[in-house]
């Protein structure tokens, strides 16, 4: 049976292109690298730009989050995946404190980004959200016009020189594969764009500000097949340049995209790996009943 899924869910060489033309990341272990830290198989990683240890999160009293412990490579692309309600969407929003946002939310363990703890009260926040930008389910563009989404936190970041605006703008639309859709738009209302477009503005906005990481929280969810597409081709093209971190339902996106995958089951991390080795010899049970349908 897993033989069967595993044929499905990833590429089959015959329909990849002949050279793999994506920006080279950090060398990645291989499957006998993995190292188990409390029962969890994880891969070892080598200088991972997020270290978090024994996170737990609760909403109130209920427990969330149950002693979360992985890393995030440098300049990967890292898949969540598991069944709705399981914590990894609250697990992303860990990542920049977007859960402070929430009223009776607390956390206890750590998050190391880059070696600095950013559980800490005293941490700026918004520097935080600088360097860890989001793109949600859901496009939120501002009701203001397609440059000034854009240019929005740049200009909160103090920038008003119109040179570096106008340049930082192009670029970042460019980065986003949109500047050729919009560039003789730019003075029109965002709110005019197609959905898949909407997106990919918000991909832009967030790498306006030059952040290290971006978190994708089901990016694709609302989205046509040609716009999800459109959305897979600019996460491999940012990959080397980004650490990309992701939520998805779709196992096949997943399997498509991603460098890692970690499996998420009611507020624990079950197991993380490389995604060519979880999806076709995962380590954990629970792990092969997800990824082959017997739950979901």
């Amino acid at each position: 049976m897993l033989h069967c899924f595993t044929k499905s869910v990833l590429p089959d060489a015959s329909d990849s292109p002949a050279e793999d033309k994506r920006p080279a990341g950090p060398e990645r272990v291989s499957g006998s690298d993995l190292s188990h830290d409390g029962g969890t198989p994880q891969p070892a990683i080598g200088d991972p730009v997020v270290r978090v240890d024994d996170l737990h999160l609760y909403y109130g009293r209920n427990e969330a989050l149950q002693g979360i412990s992985m890393d995030f490579a440098r300049g990967q692309v890292t898949a969540l995946i598991g069944p709705s309600g399981c914590g990894k969407s609250t697990f992303l929003r860990c990542l920049n404190r977007m859960n402070d946002l929430i009223d009776d939310v607390r956390t206890t363990g750590s998050i190391l980004l880059d070696g600095q703890d950013i559980t800490d009260p005293a941490l700026d926040v918004i520097e935080l959200r600088r360097r860890v930008g989001m793109v949600f389910q859901r496009a939120t563009p501002f009701p203001k016009t397609i440059y000034e989404n854009v240019a929005y936190g740049l200009r909160i970041a103090g920038v008003s020189n119109r040179a570096a605006l106008d340049e930082a703008v192009e670029r970042s639309l460019r980065r986003a594969a949109l500047w050729d859709e919009v560039s003789d738009r730019l003075r029109e209302s965002a709110l005019g764009l197609s959905g898949g477009q909407h997106q990919r503005l918000c991909i832009a906005r967030a790498i306006a500000v030059n952040p290290e990481i971006i978190l994708m929280d089901e990016p694709c969810s609302a989205l046509d097949p040609r716009s999800t597409l459109r959305i897979e081709d600019l996460m491999a093209e940012l990959r080397g340049e980004y650490t990309i971190i992701t939520v998805t339902h779709n196992m096949q996106q997943a399997a498509r995209v991603s460098d890692y995958t970690a499996f998420l089951y009611e507020g624990e991390l079950i197991e993380v790996g490389l995604t060519k080795d979880l999806f076709t010899k995962p380590q954990k049970k629970e792990t092969e009943d997800y990824i082959t349908g017997r739950f979901g």
